[in-house]
């Protein structure tokens, strides 16, 4: 395999870097990525020091494209051991390492943030999505193999996914629950998160060391929304219907953030979370992912400039970072308009495009795609290192 993919250059100036103004509105950056020569060049400890990074987030597509897209992992691929060991046994001990390591990168910003930062994640297989039992078991085994107190364990935010989050949690596990775009979904994920808390409390278990993220997904809604306004537009000749439609275009992502951040002010606000807090509880953040902007009409920082706020994570790709840190612009914006966010809610449903078609759909097919890029992984793997998939 050859390198195909560079990691980019960070800049080494620390004044008025965007990217580090984030902290001050109270949101951390994470980074969408994770390779190998990442952690081994110095690269990520450059990123937390001149950036202000403080996490990171991996799923089956970023390590489908790290393993196969290089050499970086001719090492292990190659190693006697490989051939002992299938295809997904290979990939375990990739993936292992890479998590590990960052970990121990990160190390210092976890304990710095006292247990608030710091983490990086790593998914149960995507192949489990629609599994309860076999999630929960995946996410006790990572959670294991990995041994940091700073890994986070990734489960989808599926319905079958949720009672595996509530569990995993229960049982002390950081959990990042991913692939969620409805707010209806938010909502359960948070009621987990809250019930585990509340059931390691009641048997005067520590609560504090507990760690969850609630991952957002953000570009992909306006993707296929904006794809179903262009459809319609074809079709609609009433001109009231088509000026509706049309304000609509690159909307609907950031406004259904903005109205579930809202929702988490008050999940969190309450006697219930006040209670949880007392014994030394933090929030489980939302977390914004997919911030990569997908149309190029779009501005290519839309989905971070427009979603900063306070207890809130961004996880970026690395490009995004770099568009950010050169020209991103600084505002507390999460909390802009949220009347207007709930707006363009009910104008998308006057419009006759349903928001839990929409987010039903983005649900399976996220599943399907991590799925397919781990199926492609596997594949690779096991060619490579000359073993069985």
């Amino acid at each position: 395999m050859t390198t195909t993919t560079t990691i980019p250059n960070i800049a080494t100036g620390a004044a008025a870097n965007p990217l580090k103004g984030l902290l001050a509105y109270g949101q951390s950056p994470w980074m969408d990525y994770i390779r190998r020569d990442l952690l081994t060049s110095g690269q990520l400890k450059k990123y937390i020091d001149n950036d202000g990074l403080r996490g990171m987030t991996s799923n089956p597509a970023i390590f489908e494209k790290a393993i196969t897209g290089s050499n970086l992992y001719d090492d292990i691929l190659m190693s006697p051991d490989a051939k002992k060991l299938d295809a997904n046994g290979t990939f375990e001990k990739i993936a292992f390492r890479d998590v590990q390591d960052a970990c121990d990168i990160f190390k210092p910003v976890y304990v710095e943030t006292k247990r608030r930062d710091g983490y990086v994640s790593l998914e149960v297989s995507p192949f489990l999505g629609f599994d309860t039992e076999a999630s929960l078991a995946e996410a006790r085994r990572l959670w294991k193999a990995v041994d940091r107190p700073n890994v986070m364990i990734k489960i989808p935010g599926t319905p079958e996914g949720v009672p595996a989050v509530r569990q995993a949690l229960e049982e002390g596990i950081n959990i990042n629950i991913t692939l969620l775009f409805a707010q209806s979904a938010y909502e359960k994920v948070a009621e987990a998160f809250l019930s585990a808390l509340e059931a390691r409390a009641a048997k005067g278990q520590d609560i504090s060391h507990i760690a969850s993220v609630a991952s957002f997904f953000v570009s992909r809604i306006d993707t296929l929304v904006d794809s179903k306004i262009d459809e319609k537009l074809k079709t609609t000749t009433d001109a009231g219907q088509r000026a509706l439609l049309e304000s609509l275009f690159g909307k609907v992502a950031i406004a259904n953030a903005r109205v579930t951040y809202k929702k988490y002010q008050e999940l969190f606000s309450g006697p219930r979370w006040k209670a949880l807090a007392a014994k030394g509880a933090q929030t489980q953040r939302l977390l914004w992912a997919s911030t990569s902007t997908k149309n190029p009409k779009y501005r290519d920082v839309l989905y971070v400039e427009e979603l900063i706020g306070a207890d809130t994570v961004d996880t970026i790709p690395p490009a995004t970072l770099d568009a950010f840190r050169d020209h991103g612009r600084l505002r507390p914006s999460l909390t802009e308009n949220v009347e207007g966010a709930a707006k363009t809610m009910a104008d998308l449903a006057k419009a006759g495009i349903s928001m839990k078609e929409v987010t039903d759909k983005l649900m399976v097919d996220g599943v399907k795609l991590f799925s397919d890029a781990f199926k492609t992984l596997l594949d690779a793997t096991g060619k490579s290192a000359g073993v069985r998939v």
